[in-house]
């Protein structure tokens, strides 16, 4: 694992502000260019590298992100995507060309590769610039697309046998809650549904113990906050946040409120961003290869613009639970 010292020789800034960023200290008086050098390092060194040999390919691809710059901080997610994207078109020596929504009219490219969550609208609307079109972390394959997407089914099955296994039948959830775009429709939480139907079959799930917020550290904070001054009998001997961002804010409500992680309960995130490792205690969490995800992504879209399959594809990616100390 990379020290606060790598990566703060790597960002240029102090070990003390590296620490206080991954931390997301909210006293931190610091822009957003230098929580974004912080953040990129922290995932560059983390990564592993995958290379396949060197490989070129001529193409033009045309980059739209759900995410500015300022929301791709609150949770880091997607800029670790974006990453491995950019690393791996460089290596390629592909043209990606970063554009919004808004800038599509007049560019012409060999392919589109959208990053994040999109209405039906915005989809058929990408789709009409250029077929070529490839989204990822976004099922889109019912409205008739292209898709590179994470296997939800098998991350909640591992997260809620490995909590059975360790004894855990008071299980709480801290459900993301997010929008699109356009239409600003709320988008479903498959880490929820499949959490209910699991726990449902198991007649083990608790309805007043299901939280959502928004996919950020403060969000996580407040609600588990105040779900913890709730007057309760019983509270969950564990908690799963549907991300990272999430459960290091949870963490920090727990402790705040006087409870130890993981004596009294247990915290399991959801995406092994950089951040999970730093954190006190260190965040037990379902790790997605996001750089890997980033250079398949890269890979199909070129499959997708030179081999012109005639009906659109699903890739679903595993995922592996990693065993930290916010876990007993």
């Amino acid at each position: 694992m990379a020290t606060i010292k790598d990566i703060a020789s790597l960002a240029g800034v102090s070990p003390a502000t590296v620490s206080r960023v991954l931390n997301y200290d909210p006293d931190l008086s610091v822009g957003i260019q230098t929580k974004q050098k912080v953040f990129e390092a922290a995932e560059e060194l983390n990564y592993t590298k995958h290379k396949k040999g060197p490989k070129t390919a001529k193409a033009k691809i045309l980059f739209v992100q759900w995410y500015d710059e300022v929301e791709e901080l609150e949770d880091i997610y997607y800029l670790s995507i974006r990453l491995g994207i950019e690393k791996k078109a460089e290596e390629m020596r592909i043209e990606l060309v970063k554009r919004s929504m808004e800038e599509l009219d007049h560019e012409t490219a060999d392919g589109i590769l959208a990053l994040g969550k999109f209405d039906k609208a915005e989809a058929d609307f990408l789709f009409d610039k250029n077929p070529n079109l490839l989204f990822v972390d976004f099922d889109a394959l019912d409205l008739g697309y292209n898709s590179l997407v994470i296997d939800f089914q098998q991350s909640m099955s591992a997260v809620l046998t490995y909590l059975a296994q360790h004894g855990h039948q008071e299980i709480g959830i801290l459900a993301g809650e997010e929008y699109t775009r356009g239409s600003h429709e709320l988008l479903e939480d498959k880490r929820l549904t499949i959490f209910k139907e699991i726990l449902e079959q198991k007649d083990l799930l608790h309805e007043e113990y299901i939280l959502k917020a928004p996919f950020t550290v403060n969000s996580g904070y407040d609600v588990m906050k105040q779900f913890l001054s709730r007057q309760l009998q019983t509270f969950p001997t564990a908690f799963f946040a549907s991300s990272d961002a999430l459960a290091v804010g949870a963490l920090k409500a727990i402790q705040e409120v006087g409870l130890k992680v993981p004596e009294d309960i247990s915290v399991i995130g959801f995406n092994d961003i950089s951040v999970a490792k730093y954190v006190s205690p260190p965040l037990t969490t379902i790790k997605i290869h996001t750089e890997w995800m980033g250079e398949l992504a890269i890979e199909t879209i070129l499959s997708i613009i030179y081999e012109q399959a005639p009906i659109a594809r699903k890739i679903t990616i595993a995922t592996e639970l990693i065993e930290r100390a916010s876990t007993r």
